[in-house]
């Protein structure tokens, strides 16, 4: 039989975990006081940017989508991922291989933010940068498609490997 104690420590538990959900899967722009203010802001801030030149820099909605979409992406395969590591009948061996596999997700995502911002510092381009296995992707947001700006942005980011990379780099407005 429960008693009064037990009866209150499950209310209030319940109680907790119930608003804790509420707040966590409830859009951040619905905690915001000024509402309106955030979103301008929000938005000015990701389409003009001033780099150190004094240049407008505009992120197209193409490299957006592109970020989204490769974020979706991993956001399946890390709950996947995820799910396997909580499951009990897996093997230790099988669920560090699963680690590590997350640990990787997270080492490649960290790198591809490292050569965006490089490429954004040395040659003030917008970008979008996405590693599988040996190659490197890379979108430039421009109008103008120059070979020579392509070469260097490839021998920049080839810096960065210890070994051989696949480097392609395509502009797109």
């Amino acid at each position: 039989m429960v008693n009064k104690q037990g009866l209150w420590f499950l209310t209030l538990t319940s109680l907790a975990l119930v608003l804790s959900v509420y707040y966590i899967t409830m859009p951040n722009e619905l905690l915001l006081t000024n509402n309106s203010n955030y979103v301008n802001k929000e938005s000015n801030d990701k389409t003009n940017e001033v780099s150190k030149d004094g240049v407008d820099i505009k992120e197209s909605e193409l490299i957006t989508s592109m970020r989204v979409e490769l974020e979706e992406e991993r956001m399946l395969l890390i709950d996947e991922l995820q799910e396997k590591l909580s499951d009990k009948t897996l093997t230790v061996d099988e669920k560090n291989k699963v680690y590590e596999d997350l640990r990787a997700i997270s080492e490649i995502s960290t790198m591809e933010e490292t050569l965006e911002k490089k490429i954004k510092d040395e040659f003030s381009l917008n970008s979008f940068v996405k590693i599988s296995d040996d190659i490197v992707d890379v979108v430039i947001n421009s109008k103008t498609h120059d070979n020579t700006l392509a070469v260097n942005i490839m021998k920049s980011l080839q810096e960065e490997f210890q070994d051989k990379m696949y480097i392609s780099v395509s502009f797109k407005e």
